[in-house]
């Protein structure tokens, strides 16, 4: 390497390390002063000189000590049972990552992508997606326009649904900093669509948010083939409708208070993925799966899928109230839905309570956790319900704000399954250990 090549590369990587760093408008921290952060504020705390980039990663490390077991009717095909559950051991889950990437482009104007650079469904590397969030609208010059945004926020591009406030304390791929657990819902609310969001924030801790998107994960301008079961036309793409409402205020030194009502909706989809859109996967690897499951194939363990592809209405109430280190987060989620062959909708009611304990004062960088889910709905329109229901403790440690250590015990029951069911009888239990860097 000669001179110029060494003062390249030296001016490249300290440009990289100041990036990194860069101070970003109305953003949420990767790290651990990003916990209980739901949607952005309208506090303007930095000053704007200028476009940056900061770049930011999530590593996640877990060990795994689980065991299963079901008591389902064999079912053989080609000679092989397909109940039976796969053998497995104490050991060490694929590593996964994340690759964020946030620029500052304005004044108010703020970029966001993210990569998945490793993860349990995919091992190479994907775009989780990207989005713009307009703070301010200084460039058009209006002063009527700057007062109306000092209480709206607008987003638009491909991002993550902001449908119910669990999805932002789940753990995404690499990023698990925000979970005080080491995995998500069993019926997990999560997806990615192209749309766009308008937000309305009042100085009381009122809010109220809008938003309308393309209902697909996977988007298509390709006109569908395929008849809708319940209206006998072919399948049309309808746009997906979402919106929240709620209160959230630091009401003293000691007490939080937030309760938000959110809905989703989406009348007919190529698709619709709001309870599968997760592209990285489950924690729990090989948790009641068969012998011929993969980690890629079968990355979803310990979760449900409702399949509401076709047809989905949702709501979600959220209610979490922090009083100096004692927090409580729940869930109640009645949600309906069916696939383009079904003629009537079918329901799936969750709901979930965290109770959690942060210390010491001042740092909270210890915390003590209890969880408890529980999920019921029908497998097909003329089914009985079945019942999942999950219970979990955690204990945990932030080294520092970017490294986090966990361990958890969680013990799961699968209820009222059919006997040919690999999930009859089923329950997983055992202990995880989650190792997290952020920044």
């Amino acid at each position: 390497m000669n001179k110029f090549q060494t003062i390249l590369a030296m001016l490249l990587i300290s440009g990289l390390s100041a990036a990194q760093y860069a101070p970003i408008q109305y953003f949420r921290p990767n790290d651990q002063r990003g916990i209980n952060t739901y949607e952005t504020t309208k506090q303007d705390t930095v000053v704007y000189d200028g476009v940056k980039i900061r770049i930011g990663g999530n590593f996640t490390q877990d060990f795994q000590s689980l065991s299963h077991q079901n008591n389902a009717t064999p079912v053989y095909v080609a000679g092989v049972n397909s109940n039976q559950l796969m053998d497995i051991t104490n050991g060490f889950n694929r590593a996964m990552a994340n690759l964020n990437i946030d620029a500052q482009l304005y004044d108010g104007v703020r970029l966001n992508m993210t990569m998945y650079l490793s993860s349990r469904h995919h091992e190479e590397t994907w775009v989780k997606g990207g989005y713009i969030q307009f703070d301010k609208l200084t460039f058009l010059k209006s002063a009527l326009v700057d007062r109306i945004m000092n209480n709206f926020t607008i987003k638009v591009g491909d991002y993550e649904v902001d449908y119910g406030d669990q999805h932002f304390r789940r753990s995404d791929g690499g990023n698990a900093i925000y979970n005080p657990f080491v995995e998500n819902y069993i019926m997990d609310e999560f997806a990615t669509e192209v749309g766009g969001e308008i937000y309305y924030h009042h100085k009381s801790g009122f809010m109220a948010m809008a938003g309308i998107t393309n209902g697909e994960l996977n988007p298509t301008v390709v006109t569908s083939a395929k008849i809708d079961s319940a209206t006998g036309r072919p399948n049309a793409y309808t746009p997906a409708y979402h919106g929240k409402i709620g209160y959230d205020k630091q009401v003293n030194e000691d007490l939080r208070f937030r309760l938000t009502g959110s809905f989703y909706m989406n009348k007919s989809s190529a698709g619709n993925t709001l309870f599968f859109g997760d592209r990285t996967g489950s924690h729990y690897f090989y948790a009641m799966e068969n012998t011929a499951a993969t980690s890629t194939d079968n990355a979803w363990s310990g979760r449900y899928n409702p399949q509401f592809s076709e047809q989905v209405n949702t709501f979600m109430i959220n209610p979490f109230v922090k009083y100096k280190g004692l927090e409580f987060f729940g869930t109640y989620e009645l949600a309906q839905g069916r696939t383009i062959t079904e003629k009537k909708m079918r329901n799936a009611t969750q709901y979930a309570a965290d109770l959690i304990y942060r210390f010491r004062k001042g740092k909270e960088n210890f915390w003590v956790g209890v969880r408890y889910n529980s999920l019921t709905t029908q497998l097909t329109a003329n089914s009985n319900n079945i019942t999942i229901d999950r219970a979990a403790a955690s204990i945990g440690w932030f080294a520092t704000k970017n490294i986090m250590l966990k361990g958890e015990y969680v013990n799961q029951h699968y209820q009222n399954f059919a006997p040919t069911d690999i999930r009859s009888g089923g329950q997983f239990s055992g202990f995880m250990v989650e190792a997290t860097v952020a920044f």
